[in-house]
Parts: structure tokens; C-alpha cells; sequence
């Protein structure tokens, strides 16, 4: 028997796979539970098998049921796609964006945005920050349409572009202890209270990682929402921080502060943009990687010009 899919159902799909609930899922589809309920049993009837596993605590996907969410994912990226391609017949290009990236490329894009979003008035990006293997995994299932990632992560079955250098630095206040060292190694330095990012940021979580290979926690004394509030509480005397060369440079050129270079060697980590198919990309998404690509070259330009 032929199964034929609504969009509305596979929409449905992954707003509940998203949400672990059914309820939460409905209301993001603007479908009543009950519609949703219905939704859900006919679809299930339709291809012959269990979608969700009910339970008193919400409902979680059947294995059947993540494989349709991953296809469904897929098939509204491609939907999504399509709409960017026949918009360049309009006037104008209209469309919307998803990028994911690393804690350390998010200094680096507000430049490229801002240039970006002036030559593509019509088009709404959707940035947010996300571990490299989640960025990946997104691009991976249609679920975001960049991502820029860095260090060690599976990327064989995406597109691949060189992009920048992230390198992480252990920041400290000019009168600390370690302010003279010529560089430390990050084990080093978690006897010292620390100064992190909120949950949320990837390079809480980098970090966290890092930590559970050593097999030691890292003290945070304080957790904050940006580098520039971590900077200012660094030179206050607060406690250390792990940041983004970029961005510690940045700052210590009107705070009392220091970096040093951390001996890890994950400390240094190649960038990369990512995507599962550039040919398949809508045309407003290949400007954004033509320009990342453009900025990345600029950058090692000036690296190389003469003090």
C-alpha cells in the first residue's frame, strides 16, 4: 500500500521529537492535542508501526519513529532549499538561514553578518552557538544548513572548507602568579578558581570535556554571559579564564590583564565550514560561504604583512 506524507505531519514529527512531548509539539504546530493526538495515531496506522512510546512522563521516539524524524528533517531542509532557488526568480531574495557554530567563530562572524545581511536585505539568519559535534550531527540531519566547527570531529560524509585557526589562551590579571610564565598547561591551572562561561556556551562544554579526560574537575568560581565581563572580573583578581586568543587580545588591550599560550595541544584548533552539500545549497546560503571563505583569507593576509 502506497503511504503518502503530510508536511503537516511531518512537521508535527519533529516538533515533538525536539519537545519530548506531545502536548508542547502541538502547540509549536499550532495544531490542538487532540489534532495532534490524531495526527499521530494516523500516520502510525498509515506506515504500519509505532512512532512514540507513551509514557506519564511525555513520549520519546520509537526507533521507527527517529527514523522518520531524520528523513523528515532532511526532506523540510530540501522544502526549504527549493524555496530559496525559485526565489531568485522574484524580485529580490528571500529566505531564511541556519548557522551553527563554536564559541571561538562566534568572534569572528559579527563582521561577516553585518556585511552579509546588507546585500541580502530579504534574508533572516538564524546563528546560534553549539559544540562542534552537535553542529556537525546538525548539519548531518538537516537540521541546520552551515555549521563552522573546530579541532577533531567526524566530518566524512559533509563538505569540508578550511576556514580559520581557533586558539584558545589562559587569561590572567598582571599581578598573578602565573602572569610571568611563558605558557601553562591547562592541568596546571585547576587548583586556581576559574571564571567560565555559562552552561549554555560551547566552550563550557569543550572545556567540561577536557576535564574528564584529566579525571579532575575545574573549579568555577563564577560563571558569566560574555568574554568581556569574564575579563573585567579577571583583572578584579576574580580568577582565571580559558578564552579565545581573539577576544582575550582584544580586551587586554584596556584591562590589566594577560595571556598565555596553553601547552595542550588541543589549545590549537583548525576551523572548518561545513555543510552537507554546497552544489545543494540555495544561492543566498553559498554568499554566506563565499564570504566566510573570503574573510579567512583576508585574516591570514594580515597575519603575514610586516610588523
Amino acid at each position: 500500500m502506497a503511504v503518502h506524507f503530510d508536511l503537516v505531519d511531518l512537521r508535527l514529527m519533529v516538533r515533538i521529537a525536539e519537545a519530548n512531548s506531545l502536548t508542547r509539539g502541538a502547540e509549536a504546530s499550532h495544531i490542538s492535542l487532540p489534532g495532534a493526538s490524531i495526527r499521530v495515531k494516523n500516520l502510525e496506522e498509515s506506515v504500519g508501526t509505532k512512532l512514540l512510546y507513551r509514557t506519564s512522563q511525555g513520549v520519546t521516539l520509537t526507533p521507527s519513529g527517529q527514523a522518520m524524524v531524520q528523513h523528515a528533517r532532511l526532506v523540510l531542509a530540501q522544502l526549504e532549499h527549493l524555496r530559496g532557488e525559485l526565489q531568485e526568480y522574484a524580485k529580490g531574495v528571500k529566505g531564511h538561514l541556519r548557522v551553527f557554530a563554536n564559541t571561538t567563530a562566534l568572534e569572528y562572524l559579527p563582521g561577516v553578518l553585518k556585511e552579509y545581511l546588507v546585500g541580502h536585505p530579504d534574508v533572516n539568519v538564524d546563528l546560534r552557538e553549539k559544540l562542534s559535534p552537535d553542529t556537525v550531527r546538525a548539519v548531518t540531519e538537516g537540521q541546520t544548513d552551515i555549521g563552522l566547527v573546530a579541532g577533531a570531529v567526524r566530518t566524512e560524509n559533509l563538505e569540508v572548507i578550511p576556514y580559520r585557526v581557533d586558539r584558545l589562551v589562559l587569561v590572567v590579571a598582571t599581578g598573578h602568579a602565573f602572569a610571568q610564565a611563558p605558557c601553562m598547561a591547562f592541568a596546571d591551572t585547576l587548583d586556581c578558581d576559574h571564571i567560565g562561561l555559562s552552561e549554555a556556551s560551547a566552550l563550557h562544554g569543550f572545556l567540561r570535556r577536557v576535564c574528564d579526560s584529566l579525571h579532575r574537575p575545574m573549579q568555577v568560581r563564577i560563571q558569566v554571559g560574555n568574554f568581556e565581563t569574564a575579563c573585567r572580573l579577571i583583572e578584579a583578581g576574580t580568577g582565571i579564564a580559558v578564552l579565545p586568543a581573539s577576544a582575550a587580545e582584544r580586551h587586554a588591550q584596556a584591562m590589566a590583564i594577560r595571556t598565555l599560550p596553553l601547552a595542550d595541544d588541543w589549545a590549537v584548533r583548525a576551523q572548518q565550514i561545513c555543510v552537507r552539500s554546497l552544489k545543494a545549497l540555495p544561492p543566498f546560503a553559498r554568499d554566506l560561504v563565499d564570504l566566510l571563505v573570503a574573510d579567512a583569507a583576508s585574516a591570514r593576509a594580515q597575519l603575514l604583512q610586516p610588523a
